[in-house]
C-alpha cells in the first residue's frame, strides 16, 4: 500500500530509459531489465521526487483526460516499490 502523503522517485539503482530497439520504455537494473507498457511508463516518468500518489494521478488523469485511474495506480506503484524500482523520497 502506498502513502499517499509521501513523495516517490525512481530507484537510484535502476534507471528507466526509451529502448529504441524494442520501441518502448524499460527499466535498467544490474541483474537484468523489465520492459514496460506505455502506462506504466508514464507512471514511473512522475516519480521525480516531486509528486505523492494524489498528484500523480491527478496529473494523469488531466493528461489522459480521464478519471478513475487512482486504484490501478496504486496498485502498480504498490508492485514498483516492492520490486525496488521506486522508493520514497
Amino acid at each position: 500500500m502506498i502513502n499517499s502523503e509521501q513523495k516517490l522517485k525512481f530507484s537510484p539503482l535502476h534507471r528507466l530509459q526509451w529502448e529504441e530497439a524494442q520501441q518502448k520504455y524499460v527499466i535498467l537494473y544490474p541483474e537484468g531489465m523489465v520492459e514496460l507498457n506505455q502506462s506504466s511508463a508514464e507512471i514511473l516518468k512522475l516519480c521525480d521526487g516531486n509528486h505523492t500518489l494524489p498528484e500523480l494521478v491527478a496529473e494523469l488523469e488531466a493528461k489522459f483526460a480521464t478519471s478513475g485511474l487512482t486504484t490501478d495506480i496504486s496498485n502498480f506503484l504498490t508492485v514498483a516499490l516492492q520490486n525496488g524500482w521506486i522508493q520514497y523520497a
